[in-house]
């Protein structure tokens, strides 16, 4: 038996469902807060924790970064759903020669779709992946299907390097520094805070252009590599029906009065297009990148998606069929938000935020800072959640130190995205386009998480 056929056992017995993960998360970090946790006062310490848990749920500001993440997701899939993005996937599906090519190109359009945009390029790589294993079954060709899962799972693995990356994203927001900081520490100077950080300090930097440009080229020879070694089967009798969109029945009749708006095609043409204008307007009037957040982003994929589909019937229709995909979030996002709260209000972030900082000088905090938002997105893995607590410690250090501030931030960034590889969360789409389970992708998506360390890591020093 091979290596990765023993690895893949292993996963299949020991790794629970990302919901079952979810629970177990909570429980371990329960037990951390009781052990390690602090808490003011009297406070009775189990009661105190409940409570803690009990209103991260429902925090108000992060039910509306839930609902900006679940439009991203549906959103984008929704943009993949399209007509013009189906046509794209059925040329790369013409570029395949055998199953490892398939499975290279799969990370590598994965992997471009991802630095554009997270939910598009979840959605795009799921579907790509779903369709070249219809591809390579239909030629009868062997391959391994959770290694092809995981290449259309990649684009995770350089999304916050990314345009939609939260914490660059929200940093280039004017007055967001300030705002994250206040009330937080008495050792911040608030005052030498900049009013934003541009996208030349982040995203735009040498670091992360260098960093985009390696993952870009080693992760798929990496892909390429895997699919020559890794166990085959035969999926030729597979039914595959079920999973992937298919057109819409015709309409018993013609469309008439009122409906017909929702069946013209010039409607959701010219509204879509309205919608790109003002984004455009929007993107010309702000200084460098500084319209790109969340909303920005959301309403600009409305807009696109508008156009692409056409009609509003069409639209509507990718939309019933994207949201299903939300689901995972819309349950597990409150389970993680407790667990945030839960790290929050006993003082363990901080802790081991500050354990790190303390440890670290100029050239090493980037470093620490990047295992320890390794280590935080494990239990939190939501970016802008976990710059919203972990942000002040980065603010305070690189203002005590005297270092980079979107060095440290792109540092945090790199951390929190290759834990995505071993976190099956952000998965739940693309196990439930592909039909796969996690414990079938998490072996290969382990093997990415390594090579996207070594990047990160040297990237890091090197700069």
């Amino acid at each position: 038996m091979s290596a990765g056929s023993s690895l893949e056992r292993a996963f299949k017995r020991l790794l629970p469902s990302p919901l079952a993960i979810a629970l177990v998360l909570t429980l371990v970090t329960f037990l951390g807060a009781l052990v390690w946790g602090q808490v003011p006062g009297e406070a009775a310490r189990l009661t105190y924790l409940i409570q803690a848990w009990r209103e991260g749920l429902y925090t108000p500001p992060l039910l509306v970064f839930l609902v900006q993440m679940m439009l991203i997701l549906v959103l984008g899939h929704t943009l993949a759903l399209a007509p013009p993005v189906r046509a794209v996937i059925q040329r790369i599906l013409r570029l395949t020669r055998n199953p490892a090519s398939a499975t290279a190109l799969t990370c590598f359009f994965t992997l471009i779709v991802g630095l554009f945009n997270w939910g598009l390029g979840l959605v795009f790589g799921a579907i790509l992946a779903r369709q070249m294993a219809e591809h390579l079954s239909q030629e009868n060709r062997s391959f391994n299907y959770g290694l092809l899962g995981a290449a259309g799972y990649s684009g995770m693995l350089i999304w916050h390097g990314g345009f939609s990356g939260s914490a660059p994203v929200k940093v280039a927001e004017p007055g967001h520094l300030l705002n994250l900081v206040q009330g937080q520490s008495q050792r911040i100077n608030e005052a030498a805070l900049p009013e934003q950080l541009p996208l030349e300090a982040t995203l735009l930097s040498p670091l992360n252009l260098t960093v985009a440009g390696l993952v870009l080229l080693l992760l798929p020879l990496l892909a390429y590599g895997l699919a020559q070694r890794a166990p085959r089967r035969s999926y030729l009798n597979q039914n595959w029906a079920g999973k992937l969109p298919t057109k819409e029945a015709p309409e018993a009749e013609a469309p008439k009065g009122a409906a017909r708006l929702d069946h013209s095609s010039w409607v959701g043409s010219l509204l879509g297009l309205a919608f790109l204008g003002w984004s455009a307007v929007e993107a010309i009037q702000s200084p460098g990148f500084s319209f790109l957040t969340p909303n920005f982003i959301n309403f600009t994929l409305l807009g696109l998606g508008l156009c692409v589909h056409r009609s509003l019937s069409a639209f509507s229709g990718a939309v019933r069929q994207a949201i299903g995909g939300g689901a995972g979030i819309l349950i597990q996002f409150p389970l993680y938000f407790g667990i945030m709260n839960l790290m929050k209000e006993a003082g363990l972030i901080t802790q081991l935020s500050t354990f790190f900082s303390e440890q670290a000088g100029p050239t090493t905090f980037p470093l620490f800072t990047f295992l320890s938002a390794a280590i935080i997105n494990v239990f939190v893995p939501s970016g802008g959640g976990q710059w919203a607590i972990q942000g002040p410690v980065i603010i305070e250090t690189t203002q005590n130190l005297g270092i980079d501030l979107g060095h440290t931030i792109m540092a945090m960034a790199y951390g929190d995205e290759l834990t995505n590889m071993l976190q099956p969360f952000w998965a739940l789409p693309l196990l439930g386009i592909t039909g796969l389970k996690a414990r079938e992708i998490i072996p290969y998506t382990l093997a990415f998480m390594l090579l996207g360390g070594l990047i990160f890591v040297g990237c890091l020093l090197i700069f």
